[in-house]
């Protein structure tokens, strides 16, 4: 059953982004694109032993030519030097300018299988199904897509927009605590840059009441609806998109200082957001309360803020 649907209008496309109960409506969510010659399903093995077979059986009764590649999502594979393999793999199974490439995954797989879907034959569709909440809420709605160097992080990659974004809520039913505190922390930079309703609310969330199945649909549904309007009015950040990066510029300085071993990315937005509130006050002369509200939620969700 198909919850909400929020589309991203761009001046190139649109696509739609469906919070799903499960994946019993993706096949009718892949219809609605028009035609295509197979999928390729990019997953790492522990999701792909979760979730591929149903997400292969409902191809199969359709049957569209599919296969799956394993990836593993892990942020030192998110590397160029791994990506000769995943093409060649593609390759061999006949991917062609009509093919889906289906992302199956975290923001890392989701991040990797869009650079891929963007350079392979000068660009094929891609389609999302992020299964933690940071990919559902962030990283699977946008187009931004990219692979890391040897010197950096993200920095080889693309603007790629997705065909369709298919976040199956049962995903998450598998989610570690700690991915759980990943995404949350993007939710919160989310509210905190909508306001209103939506941070109001953040207010009375708890470590108790998160996982609650009407406050999770409430985080990804308003998350999505207010960076889906951010997207559709800067596709490419060359204006409003800059506010998305709230607390990333600390949170990438802290995962490299770390080696991208001790803090993974959720935990470095938290700790980045609140740094630069800090700086915001020094700099700009922003209200204290901000931040004192901030933290608030912060323990409330026992998020890391330093």
């Amino acid at each position: 059953m198909i919850l909400s649907t929020e589309k991203v209008q761009t001046e190139t496309n649109s696509y739609d982004i469906n919070l799903a109960e499960n994946y019993n409506e993706l096949i009718e969510s892949l219809s609605k694109l028009g035609s295509f010659s197979s999928c390729v399903i990019i997953s790492e093995k522990k999701i792909a032993d979760y979730y591929y077979k149903t997400i292969s059986e409902e191809l199969t009764k359709q049957n569209i030519k599919h296969n799956l590649v394993i990836f593993e999502g892990k942020e030192k594979n998110k590397h160029i030097s791994k990506t000769g393999r995943i093409y060649n793999e593609i390759i061999r199974s006949g991917t062609d300018r009509k093919s889906l490439i289906l992302a199956l995954g975290g923001g890392v797989v989701g991040d990797f299988s869009g650079f891929i879907a963007s350079t392979y034959l000068r660009g094929i569709r891609l389609i999302q199904l992020p299964t933690s909440l940071l990919a559902c809420v962030d990283s699977s709605v946008g187009g931004k897509v990219a692979v890391n160097a040897d010197l950096g992080k993200n920095m080889i990659g693309a603007f790629h927009q997705p065909s369709l974004v298919y976040a199956a809520l049962n995903t998450l039913d598998t989610l570690p605590q700690k991915e759980w505190k990943c995404g949350l922390a993007e939710v919160l930079k989310h509210s905190l840059l909508s306001g209103g309703e939506f941070f109001e609310k953040m207010k009375k969330i708890t470590k108790r009441n998160y996982k609650k199945i009407n406050n999770v649909q409430f985080f990804i549904r308003e998350s999505v609806k207010y960076k889906s309007k951010i997207v559709s009015e800067d596709p490419k950040e060359n204006g409003v998109r800059a506010v998305l990066n709230l607390g990333h510029t600390f949170a990438h300085a802290i995962e490299s200082y770390t080696n991208y071993k001790k803090v993974i990315h959720g935990e470095a937005v938290s700790i980045g957001l609140v740094t630069a509130l800090i700086l915001s006050e020094m700099k700009l002369g922003l209200d204290p309360i901000i931040r004192e509200e901030v933290l608030w939620i912060m323990h409330n969700l026992s998020l890391p803020y330093k």
